[in-house]
């Protein structure tokens, strides 16, 4: 037994030392950011049961919230790269505070529905620059423990949060969103107090963490057009939207598929407790077997796990079995988001960060928007097994998509020490693609970042999941 405890408590030691000071800082940011996540969980509860609106009026509301993520993930991104991350971060934070308090005191619905819009807008706008920072100031063969110990404590934050929101919500619910405004003008204060900026101060052949800028290109003249341009890049981006599309159907179509087959709300809150556990117990021992082995392999299996996950849910017979189809494609999630985050960062020259976080943001964003409709539809038309059935598809055709990219991509294969050196090497080769666009697309250069749960969900969005994360993976 103490052979035992004293192996969990190095490799424990082993998971979170050799980071630097300002990455805990900001893990803690994330962390306060979550424990405060009231108003999102709980608005269309709010909306209907409090407030007595319609449950169309509560999805109108909930998509204006998402709306207000998607406008936000490109303008934060731009932000993030020109202002620096710690302004945004802060500008993000303070407008959440503002908007959050202001929203529980609304009580027009037009009102209601703007006053959410910009919650939303508010909410996601530090994605971009939480991820940058994390690839700025974190060592290359450190950052997929990184970004796996920041989305643990999304989800953490996530679990403490949505207990303590039922009980603060019995002495009313304005106290949930005068809550959170206060932890989240708490996240700013550790944001301006301990994180200084992390932002390359100009452009220059080599950066700070050993990868080359796109030929030395000036920031001033990077764009959005730069990171549309990024073939490869946008494939990893269209490749996450196909997943973010399977893990937002845990949230939008499996409650109303347990529905249909006679469950209860509480059987769909015992079974999505499943997902929520299972990352706070493995994700950093997961990622400690993960952390060295060749990406390709971990993004195809975690597709796979995850399309497969979702299928399993047409068998499905009892609140067991549904347990058994969230572990596996939660097992698939805990794989995808670190690594996936770190192939975004590989891909991105240091000067435009933040442009490629926002993008790779946007994808949960636009997941979250349309999952609903996606999963509704095709109940409605098909029923639940056909849907069932299209997530394993779409979640193959995801693992068919990476391995055909990363089979070309260099360093895909490496692990271990080897990985950092070809981690640098191919973030040399995205800057080499983004200044050799430069000549003939008017101004062309690099751009990049992973995207999380800015406090971050990611991705996706917790993403939450993107909707958690918008979920969600957000800071």
């Amino acid at each position: 037994m103490s052979a035992t405890i004293t192996g969990l408590r190095r490799a424990a030691t082993e998971s979170v030392s050799g980071l630097p000071r300002q990455f805990w800082w900001l893990w803690t940011s994330t962390l306060i950011n979550r424990l405060g996540a009231f108003v999102a969980t709980f608005l269309a509860l709010y909306l209907t049961v409090e407030r007595g609106f319609s449950a169309s009026y509560a999805g109108l509301v909930g998509a204006l919230y998402g709306l207000g993520g998607v406008v936000s993930s490109i303008g934060a991104g731009v932000l993030t790269d020109r202002l620096g991350r710690r302004p945004t971060m802060l500008i993000a934070q303070l407008s959440t505070a503002a908007s959050v308090a202001l929203l529980g005191f609304m009580e027009h619905p037009v009102a209601i529905a703007a006053v959410a819009c910009l919650v939303g807008m508010a909410s996601n706008a530090s994605r971009p620059a939480v991820q940058a920072m994390m690839a700025d100031i974190v060592a290359p063969e450190d950052r997929v423990r990184a970004f796996s110990l920041n989305y643990w404590a999304i989800n953490l934050g996530f679990a403490i949060s949505s207990t303590a929101a039922g009980l603060i919500a019995e002495h009313g619910y304005l106290a949930l969103f005068l809550g959170e405004a206060t932890l989240v003008l708490a996240c700013a204060l550790v944001v301006f107090w301990k994180l200084p900026e992390s932002r390359p101060d100009a452009p220059s052949t080599t950066g700070a963490d050993g990868t080359r800028d796109a030929g030395g290109a000036d920031p001033g003249r990077i764009s959005m057009l730069t990171v549309l341009r990024d073939g490869r890049f946008m494939t990893v981006v269209g490749l996450n939207l196909l997943l973010a599309l399977l893990f937002q159907q845990a949230y939008v179509s499996m409650p109303v598929s347990m529905g249909q087959d006679g469950f209860s709300s509480t059987d769909f809150g015992l079974v999505i407790a499943v997902n929520g556990v299972l990352i706070v117990l493995l994700q950093i021992p997961v990622t400690r077997f993960i952390e060295h082995r060749s990406p390709a392999t971990l993004l195809i299996g975690s597709a796979l796990l995850a399309g497969y996950g979702f299928g399993l849910t047409a068998l499905a017979g009892s609140v067991a079995m549904y347990a058994v189809a969230v572990a596996v494609w939660t097992l698939g999630e805990i794989i995808n988001s670190p690594t996936q985050m770190g192939l975004v960062v590989r891909l991105s020259p240091v000067h435009g960060r933040g442009r490629y976080q926002g993008m790779y943001a946007l994808s949960w964003s636009v997941a979250s928007l349309t999952a609903p409709l996606i999963g509704g539809t095709v109940i409605d038309h098909y029923g639940a097994d056909a849907l069932w059935a299209g997530c394993a598809a779409v979640g193959t055709v995801a693992a068919v998509g990476y391995g055909v990219l990363l089979r070309s991509l260099p360093g895909a294969s490496a692990g271990g020490a080897g990985g950092a050196e070809s981690t640098r090497g191919v973030v040399a080769d995205a800057a080499a693609r983004g200044g050799a666009g430069a000549g003939g697309g008017g101004g062309k250069a690099a751009s990049g970042a992973a995207g999380a749960d800015g406090g971050a969900e990611a991705s996706g969005g917790r993403g939450t999941s993107a909707a958690s994360a918008s979920a969600e993976p957000v800071a």
